[in-house]
């Protein structure tokens, strides 16, 4: 029987050189796929309204919808811990109302971690829900609800400016309490001084090897999100291609009187079937 992985795993990941894998997951079916397959943290990631509400961001998704899904996918899962993403506005406004949040994804959602995006404009913040007892990871780099901010999708710290200060938001998260820190689309060998600067584990997405796992969301990783692919993922399968060519089968089946066949059809008594007549 695989042994649970929590907050503390990811603590003795980094301490003994072994790297953390993540993934993305909205549902209960696919979320049992991953735990079985092995994935250490599930991330129930406001990417979902990209990838699963066809949104152009992050932006729209509410606190009511990562619950939704995070308790589908609570239902699946067994060993990988359970993150949920604190969408936009959800934290933002006080912390009192980010601590109420956080606690709604871990009471109601049956998430055991929250993660946040941003650098030390909200360490406060993440003081707070910590002191609450709840496990907070960080996000700096690309930060998707930041978006037009930074003004669409770009790497972020090329420049000695950005650099210093997404090395200094590290050190300021660390401090703040989070057990981890997600690195989004920054330069390789800034992940790799960030990573050796802090105590506490790194999860690259677009941040090179270097961190101290990886995360992707899982409709990027298995192909099913087709309107576009981010340089940093690598596709392990096609499963739009596969999908779509057994929905076509299925569909020509139907059409054509293939399916159902006697096989996937029940009988009856005649002697009952007459009596009806």
């Amino acid at each position: 029987m695989a042994q649970k992985f929590t907050v503390k795993s990811f603590q003795e990941a980094k301490e003994n050189n072994r790297k953390i894998s993540m993934l993305t997951a909205y549902d209960y079916s696919m979320a049992k796929m991953v735990d079985t397959a092995g994935i250490d943290s599930v991330l129930i990631g406001d990417s979902l309204g990209m990838v699963f509400q066809g949104h152009e961001s992050t932006l729209p998704v509410t606190v009511d919808e990562i619950i939704y899904h995070t308790k589908a996918v609570a239902r699946g899962v067994k060993n990988a811990l359970i993150v949920a993403d604190m969408p936009f506005l959800s934290y933002h406004v006080s912390k009192e109302e980010a601590v109420r949040n956080a606690g709604r994804m871990i009471k109601e959602g049956g998430a055991e971690a929250v993660k946040i995006e941003g650098g030390a404009l909200f360490t406060e913040t993440i003081k707070a829900i910590v002191d609450a007892q709840i496990p907070v990871m960080g996000h700096i780099g690309l930060t998707p609800q930041s978006v037009n901010a930074f003004g669409g999708f770009k790497v972020q710290g090329r420049d000695e400016q950005s650099a210093k200060r997404l090395l200094e938001d590290a050190k300021l998260l660390e401090k703040a309490g989070v057990f981890a820190i997600t690195l989004e689309c920054i330069p390789d060998k800034l992940a790799q001084l960030i990573t050796k600067s802090v105590s506490i584990p790194t999860i690259g997405i677009g941040a090179g090897k270097d961190c101290d796992g990886q995360v992707l969301v899982i409709n990027d990783m298995l192909g099913m999100f087709s309107d576009f692919v981010p340089k940093f993922v690598k596709q392990y399968a096609k499963l739009n291609v596969e999908i779509t060519a057994a929905v076509r089968s299925y569909a020509s089946d139907v059409k054509e009187g293939r399916f159902p066949s006697d096989e996937h059809t029940f009988d009856m008594d005649s002697e009952v079937l007459k009596k009806l007549y």
